[in-house]
Protein backbone atom coordinates (compact mmCIF):
# COMPACT_ATOMS: atom_id res chain seq x y z
CA UNK A 1 0.00 0.00 0.00
CA UNK A 2 2.71 2.31 0.65
CA UNK A 3 4.00 1.51 -2.46
CA UNK A 4 1.65 3.53 -4.37
CA UNK A 5 0.89 6.14 -2.04
CA UNK A 6 4.75 6.46 -2.92
CA UNK A 7 3.68 6.79 -7.00
CA UNK A 8 1.51 9.17 -6.26
CA UNK A 9 3.47 11.36 -4.42
CA UNK A 10 5.75 10.53 -7.55
CA UNK A 11 3.12 12.04 -9.99
CA UNK A 12 2.81 14.82 -8.05
CA UNK A 13 6.19 16.06 -7.55
CA UNK A 14 6.82 15.46 -11.39
CA UNK A 15 4.15 18.35 -11.96
CA UNK A 16 5.70 20.68 -9.42
CA UNK A 17 8.79 20.43 -11.16
CA UNK A 18 6.87 21.88 -14.23
CA UNK A 19 5.61 24.79 -12.42
CA UNK A 20 8.77 25.53 -11.25
CA UNK A 21 10.22 25.98 -14.22
CA UNK A 22 7.35 27.53 -16.27
CA UNK A 23 7.53 30.53 -12.70
CA UNK A 24 10.75 30.87 -12.61
CA UNK A 25 11.83 31.42 -16.56
CA UNK A 26 12.79 34.96 -16.43
CA UNK A 27 11.97 35.60 -12.90
CA UNK A 28 13.05 36.85 -9.63
CA UNK A 29 14.00 33.70 -7.69
CA UNK A 30 13.50 34.25 -3.99
CA UNK A 31 10.20 35.95 -4.06
CA UNK A 32 8.47 32.86 -6.39
CA UNK A 33 9.97 30.52 -3.37
CA UNK A 34 8.53 32.53 -0.77
CA UNK A 35 4.69 32.79 -2.31
CA UNK A 36 5.07 29.29 -3.17
CA UNK A 37 5.93 28.36 0.92
CA UNK A 38 3.40 31.05 1.68
CA UNK A 39 0.72 29.10 -0.60
CA UNK A 40 1.36 25.84 1.66
CA UNK A 41 1.01 27.34 4.54
CA UNK A 42 -2.88 28.13 3.98
CA UNK A 43 -2.90 24.44 4.15
CA UNK A 44 -0.97 24.01 7.25
CA UNK A 45 -1.56 27.46 9.82
CA UNK A 46 -5.43 26.30 9.77
CA UNK A 47 -4.65 22.66 10.70
CA UNK A 48 -2.09 23.96 13.77
CA UNK A 49 -4.46 26.45 15.04
CA UNK A 50 -7.81 24.33 14.45
CA UNK A 51 -6.19 20.98 16.22
CA UNK A 52 -5.70 22.98 19.51
CA UNK A 53 -8.97 25.08 19.14
CA UNK A 54 -11.40 22.12 18.08
CA UNK A 55 -9.32 18.56 18.50
CA UNK A 56 -11.69 16.11 17.80
CA UNK A 57 -13.10 17.74 14.48
CA UNK A 58 -9.11 17.47 13.10
CA UNK A 59 -8.83 14.00 14.54
CA UNK A 60 -11.69 12.81 12.52
CA UNK A 61 -10.72 14.73 9.48
CA UNK A 62 -7.14 12.88 9.84
CA UNK A 63 -5.27 16.21 10.13
CA UNK A 64 -5.16 16.63 13.66
CA UNK A 65 -1.63 17.92 14.87
CA UNK A 66 -0.64 17.54 18.27
CA UNK A 67 1.79 20.10 20.79
CA UNK A 68 5.27 20.05 20.04
CA UNK A 69 7.58 20.13 22.94
CA UNK A 70 10.93 22.73 22.38
CA UNK A 71 13.01 19.53 21.35
CA UNK A 72 11.09 18.82 18.47
CA UNK A 73 10.63 22.21 17.62
CA UNK A 74 14.42 22.77 16.94
CA UNK A 75 14.19 19.97 14.80
CA UNK A 76 11.30 21.03 13.11
CA UNK A 77 13.67 24.07 12.60
CA UNK A 78 16.43 21.88 11.52
CA UNK A 79 13.95 19.84 9.15
CA UNK A 80 13.33 23.81 7.16
CA UNK A 81 16.49 24.30 7.46
CA UNK A 82 17.61 21.76 5.17
CA UNK A 83 14.97 21.72 2.73
CA UNK A 84 15.01 25.71 2.19
CA UNK A 85 18.70 24.99 1.52
CA UNK A 86 17.75 22.41 -0.82
CA UNK A 87 15.18 24.19 -2.57
CA UNK A 88 17.02 27.69 -2.73
CA UNK A 89 19.66 26.12 -4.70
CA UNK A 90 16.96 23.88 -6.46
CA UNK A 91 15.37 27.40 -7.79
CA UNK A 92 18.47 29.21 -8.90
CA UNK A 93 19.15 26.00 -11.03
CA UNK A 94 16.11 25.34 -12.23
CA UNK A 95 15.97 28.73 -13.63
CA UNK A 96 19.40 28.48 -15.86
CA UNK A 97 19.29 24.99 -16.70
CA UNK A 98 17.30 23.34 -19.14
CA UNK A 99 15.07 20.93 -17.38
CA UNK A 100 16.12 17.96 -19.56
CA UNK A 101 19.58 18.41 -17.39
CA UNK A 102 18.09 19.03 -14.03
CA UNK A 103 16.10 16.02 -14.40
CA UNK A 104 18.22 13.14 -14.41
CA UNK A 105 20.46 14.91 -11.85
CA UNK A 106 18.01 14.79 -9.24
CA UNK A 107 16.73 11.40 -10.11
CA UNK A 108 20.28 10.44 -8.94
CA UNK A 109 18.81 11.52 -5.42
CA UNK A 110 17.97 8.07 -3.92
CA UNK A 111 21.91 7.26 -4.68
CA UNK A 112 23.31 9.72 -2.33
CA UNK A 113 20.05 8.49 0.08
CA UNK A 114 21.65 4.82 -0.17
CA UNK A 115 24.84 6.38 0.74
CA UNK A 116 23.88 8.29 3.43
CA UNK A 117 21.72 5.30 4.63
CA UNK A 118 25.04 3.08 4.81
CA UNK A 119 27.37 5.60 6.31
CA UNK A 120 24.64 7.00 9.07
CA UNK A 121 24.03 2.82 10.04
CA UNK A 122 27.10 1.53 8.93
CA UNK A 123 25.72 -1.08 6.81
CA UNK A 124 26.77 -2.67 3.63
CA UNK A 125 26.07 -3.17 -0.15
CA UNK A 126 24.84 -6.40 -1.03
CA UNK A 127 25.46 -7.60 -4.96
CA UNK A 128 22.30 -5.41 -6.83
CA UNK A 129 22.72 -2.69 -4.55
CA UNK A 130 26.68 -2.83 -6.04
CA UNK A 131 25.27 -3.25 -9.60
CA UNK A 132 23.01 -0.25 -9.33
CA UNK A 133 25.18 2.13 -7.66
CA UNK A 134 27.82 1.77 -10.76
CA UNK A 135 25.11 1.73 -13.54
CA UNK A 136 23.64 4.80 -11.77
CA UNK A 137 27.33 6.29 -11.86
CA UNK A 138 28.18 5.22 -15.14
CA UNK A 139 24.95 6.72 -17.24
CA UNK A 140 25.30 10.18 -14.79
CA UNK A 141 29.26 10.60 -16.04
CA UNK A 142 27.82 9.46 -19.99
CA UNK A 143 24.90 12.34 -19.21
CA UNK A 144 27.41 14.85 -18.27
CA UNK A 145 28.67 14.40 -21.58
CA UNK A 146 25.58 15.60 -23.27
CA UNK A 147 25.49 18.90 -20.97
CA UNK A 148 28.97 19.76 -22.85
CA UNK A 149 27.18 19.42 -26.18
CA UNK A 150 25.08 22.05 -25.08
CA UNK A 151 28.16 24.13 -23.77
CA UNK A 152 27.32 23.20 -19.81
CA UNK A 153 31.01 21.70 -18.31
CA UNK A 154 29.86 19.89 -15.29
CA UNK A 155 32.93 20.40 -13.91
CA UNK A 156 32.76 24.40 -14.29
CA UNK A 157 28.74 25.13 -14.45
CA UNK A 158 27.72 27.08 -11.37
CA UNK A 159 24.24 26.18 -11.57
CA UNK A 160 25.44 22.46 -12.14
CA UNK A 161 26.80 22.23 -8.36
CA UNK A 162 23.86 23.90 -6.96
CA UNK A 163 21.57 21.29 -8.61
CA UNK A 164 24.19 18.38 -7.57
CA UNK A 165 24.22 20.83 -4.09
CA UNK A 166 20.66 20.72 -3.80
CA UNK A 167 20.04 17.25 -4.52
CA UNK A 168 22.70 16.22 -1.36
CA UNK A 169 20.47 18.16 0.63
CA UNK A 170 17.14 16.43 -0.26
CA UNK A 171 18.79 13.69 0.40
CA UNK A 172 19.87 14.54 3.84
CA UNK A 173 16.50 15.35 4.49
CA UNK A 174 14.70 12.06 3.37
CA UNK A 175 16.83 10.72 5.66
CA UNK A 176 15.98 13.28 8.70
CA UNK A 177 12.37 12.56 7.57
CA UNK A 178 12.93 9.01 8.03
CA UNK A 179 13.72 9.10 11.59
CA UNK A 180 11.51 12.21 12.40
CA UNK A 181 8.20 10.55 11.24
CA UNK A 182 8.76 7.80 13.50
CA UNK A 183 9.17 9.43 16.42
CA UNK A 184 6.87 13.03 15.85
CA UNK A 185 3.64 13.04 14.59
CA UNK A 186 3.12 12.84 10.28
CA UNK A 187 1.11 15.58 10.08
CA UNK A 188 3.05 18.02 12.87
CA UNK A 189 5.98 17.31 10.48
CA UNK A 190 4.70 18.67 7.09
CA UNK A 191 2.90 21.87 9.19
CA UNK A 192 5.34 23.06 11.25
CA UNK A 193 8.29 22.50 8.80
CA UNK A 194 6.48 24.55 6.49
CA UNK A 195 5.89 27.36 8.82
CA UNK A 196 9.54 27.46 10.00
CA UNK A 197 10.74 27.55 6.25
CA UNK A 198 8.06 30.57 5.71
CA UNK A 199 9.62 32.13 8.72
CA UNK A 200 13.16 31.63 7.35
CA UNK A 201 12.19 32.19 3.76
CA UNK A 202 10.38 35.89 4.98
CA UNK A 203 13.56 36.45 6.67
CA UNK A 204 15.69 35.96 3.60
CA UNK A 205 13.45 37.77 1.02
CA UNK A 206 13.55 40.73 3.72
CA UNK A 207 17.45 40.99 4.07
CA UNK A 208 18.56 39.83 0.50
CA UNK A 209 15.87 40.52 -2.22
CA UNK A 210 14.30 43.47 -1.16
CA UNK A 211 16.67 46.04 -0.59
CA UNK A 212 18.28 44.97 -4.42
CA UNK A 213 15.11 44.42 -6.16
CA UNK A 214 14.92 47.00 -8.60
CA UNK A 215 18.82 46.72 -9.37
CA UNK A 216 18.01 42.66 -9.81
CA UNK A 217 15.55 40.64 -12.70
CA UNK A 218 12.23 41.86 -11.92
CA UNK A 219 9.45 39.61 -10.39
CA UNK A 220 6.45 38.74 -12.37
CA UNK A 221 3.19 37.56 -11.13
CA UNK A 222 2.37 33.82 -12.83
CA UNK A 223 -0.80 32.00 -11.89
CA UNK A 224 1.47 28.87 -11.68
CA UNK A 225 3.69 30.16 -8.84
CA UNK A 226 0.84 29.59 -6.32
CA UNK A 227 0.19 25.81 -7.76
CA UNK A 228 3.85 25.27 -7.02
CA UNK A 229 3.21 24.94 -3.32
CA UNK A 230 -0.34 23.40 -3.78
CA UNK A 231 1.15 20.43 -6.09
CA UNK A 232 4.46 20.25 -3.25
CA UNK A 233 1.97 20.01 -0.67
CA UNK A 234 -0.41 17.17 -1.71
CA UNK A 235 2.89 15.44 -2.97
CA UNK A 236 4.63 15.89 0.52
CA UNK A 237 1.51 14.90 2.03
CA UNK A 238 1.01 11.53 0.31
CA UNK A 239 4.94 11.16 1.15
CA UNK A 240 5.13 11.57 4.73
CA UNK A 241 1.86 8.91 4.71
CA UNK A 242 3.79 6.34 2.85
CA UNK A 243 6.82 6.83 5.23
CA UNK A 244 4.75 6.43 8.76
CA UNK A 245 3.98 2.41 7.62
CA UNK A 246 6.25 1.07 9.87
CA UNK A 247 7.30 -1.38 6.92
CA UNK A 248 8.38 1.62 4.78
CA UNK A 249 11.75 1.69 3.24
CA UNK A 250 13.16 5.02 3.04
CA UNK A 251 15.32 3.86 -0.04
CA UNK A 252 12.41 2.35 -2.20
CA UNK A 253 10.10 5.72 -1.19
CA UNK A 254 13.06 7.71 -2.37
CA UNK A 255 13.37 5.53 -5.93
CA UNK A 256 9.76 5.60 -6.49
CA UNK A 257 9.30 9.50 -5.76
CA UNK A 258 12.29 10.22 -7.55
CA UNK A 259 11.17 8.70 -11.09
CA UNK A 260 8.58 11.60 -11.15
CA UNK A 261 11.60 13.32 -12.71
CA UNK A 262 10.69 11.73 -16.18
CA UNK A 263 7.04 13.37 -15.87
CA UNK A 264 9.04 17.23 -16.61
CA UNK A 265 11.81 15.57 -18.78
CA UNK A 266 9.12 14.33 -21.13
CA UNK A 267 6.85 18.00 -20.71
CA UNK A 268 10.53 19.44 -21.89
CA UNK A 269 10.88 17.40 -24.08
CA UNK A 270 7.70 18.61 -25.90
CA UNK A 271 7.18 21.81 -25.51
CA UNK A 272 9.67 23.64 -24.48
CA UNK A 273 12.02 21.33 -27.49
CA UNK A 274 15.24 21.18 -25.62
CA UNK A 275 18.29 19.51 -27.32
CA UNK A 276 19.95 16.23 -27.57
CA UNK A 277 16.70 14.32 -26.10
CA UNK A 278 17.42 11.10 -27.39
CA UNK A 279 20.79 10.72 -25.94
CA UNK A 280 19.07 12.53 -22.56
CA UNK A 281 16.29 9.66 -22.44
CA UNK A 282 18.34 7.02 -22.97
CA UNK A 283 20.73 8.20 -20.00
CA UNK A 284 18.20 9.13 -17.58
CA UNK A 285 16.70 5.60 -18.56
CA UNK A 286 20.11 4.28 -17.30
CA UNK A 287 20.12 6.25 -13.97
CA UNK A 288 16.46 5.15 -13.37
CA UNK A 289 17.74 1.60 -14.52
CA UNK A 290 20.76 1.94 -11.61
CA UNK A 291 17.80 3.14 -9.11
CA UNK A 292 15.73 -0.05 -9.59
CA UNK A 293 18.58 -2.41 -8.84
CA UNK A 294 19.68 -0.50 -5.71
CA UNK A 295 15.78 -0.54 -4.78
CA UNK A 296 15.46 -4.22 -4.95
CA UNK A 297 18.62 -4.48 -3.42
CA UNK A 298 17.30 -2.61 -0.37
CA UNK A 299 13.96 -4.24 -0.17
Amino acid sequence: MWGLIGIISAVLLGIYDIFKKTSLNDNAVLPVLLISIATSNLFFIPIIVGSQVTPEFFVNLGFFCPTLTLAEHIQMVLKASLVLSSWILAFFAIKHLPLTIVSPIRATAPLWTLLGALIIFSESLNLLQWVGLLITLTFFYLFSTTGKLEGIDFKKNRWVFAIIGATLLGSASSLYDKYMVREIDRIAVQAWSGVYQLILMLIIVTLLWYPKRKSSTPFKWRWTIPCIGIFLTMSDFFYFFALSYPDSLISILSGIRRSGVVIPFIFAALFFKESNIRKKALYLAGIITGVIFMTIGSH
